[in-house]
């Protein structure tokens, strides 16, 4: 039998808990979902309350929304997270090249119809990689529905295109030809896979072979390789639009958070730097890690994000 003087003591401490433990804290747990856009289904992940302020998540090649798998959670104690994956990525349907048109012009569309649909207002993006040229497109169109911009080894500025890697995309931008297109299909292997995720980074151990494990499948889907060549072309579609991506950095000069790993081979951290000619509001950070920055280094990106959405944001 306890004593009077504990159960006293149980007492007031279950009360004390009660008392400082939010009757409406948030629910973390991801939920996977699927919405028909155009008649295609997009697949998205999402977490935190709905009435919090929404950040979406968009993906870079040759990855999903799975990239974000240990982000979302991070965050979704105080946003609304929301990470869709475009068609021919992750979940969502990958029709053939002859009944889509793979283009960035495109995946935006798709994007946007898709912020529609779940009924988001305001949101602050994450662009990363392929992220970026989507991204960009959809903030420049609605730029009063952006409310800040966390850029993760995402391009802008012709700076960061400049290097050995793009030579043979450039070339398949110029002349669409066969050749052309064949020499980038080792991009699509499981050795360019790992690579992505692998070069650059300080301790190879720390990254979980069930990224290219859950990527490369995907990728060997039939009729994948040339949704990819389609994009790798496509590409050459962004550069020309810098300057009106530039040119809406300047006027609207959304909060921005650089989080960015500096040994990528694809996007160096010469795309980085010139951010810092058209934004006033700018915290910047390097890493000293690869491609895929997450990997490595999401614990300390999360926090930086939480405590940058928390200034900039949520007010």
């Amino acid at each position: 039998m306890f004593s009077p003087r504990f159960r006293t003591s149980w007492l007031l401490a279950a009360l004390f808990v009660t008392a400082f433990t939010p009757t409406n804290a948030a629910d973390p747990t991801i939920r996977y979902r699927t919405v028909e856009i155009d008649g295609l289904d997009i697949f998205y992940r999402e977490a935190g309350p709905k009435d919090a302020p929404t950040v979406l998540l968009l993906h870079g090649f040759p990855t999903s929304s799975h990239m974000f798998r240990d982000l979302i959670p991070r965050l979704a104690e105080k946003y609304h997270v929301i990470a869709p994956d475009y068609p021919g990525y992750g979940y969502s349907s990958a029709p053939l090249v002859d009944d889509f048109e793979y283009t960035f012009d495109n995946l935006a569309k798709v994007v946007t119809s898709f912020i529609d649909r779940v009924g988001i207002e305001q949101y602050s993006l994450y662009l990363m990689d392929y992220g970026a040229p989507v991204g960009y497109r959809i903030a420049a169109a609605a730029p009063e529905r952006v409310d800040a911009l966390i850029i993760q080894n995402g391009n802008a500025y012709d700076e960061g295109i400049d290097n050995e890697f793009w030579a043979p995309v450039k070339k398949y931008w110029a002349d669409r030809s066969d050749t052309n297109g064949d020499a980038l299909r080792s991009l699509l292997t499981i050795d360019a896979t790992k690579w992505q995720y692998t070069h650059g980074i300080r301790d190879i151990e720390t990254i979980s072979p069930d990224t290219w494990s859950h990527v490369q499948p995907l990728l060997d889907r039939p009729g994948n390789q040339e949704i990819q060549l389609a994009l790798f072309h496509s590409y050459g579609s962004n550069p020309p639009l810098y300057p009106a991506w530039q040119e809406y950095l300047r006027m609207h000069q959304p909060p921005t958070l650089i989080v960015w790993g500096k040994n990528d081979p694809i996007f160096p951290d010469a795309g980085a730097y010139p951010y810092k000619r058209d934004l006033k509001d700018l915290e910047f950070h390097l890493f000293e890690t690869g491609h895929f920055a997450l990997e490595e280094d999401g614990v300390e990106i999360a926090r930086l994000m939480q405590d940058f959405l928390d200034r900039k944001v949520n007010r």
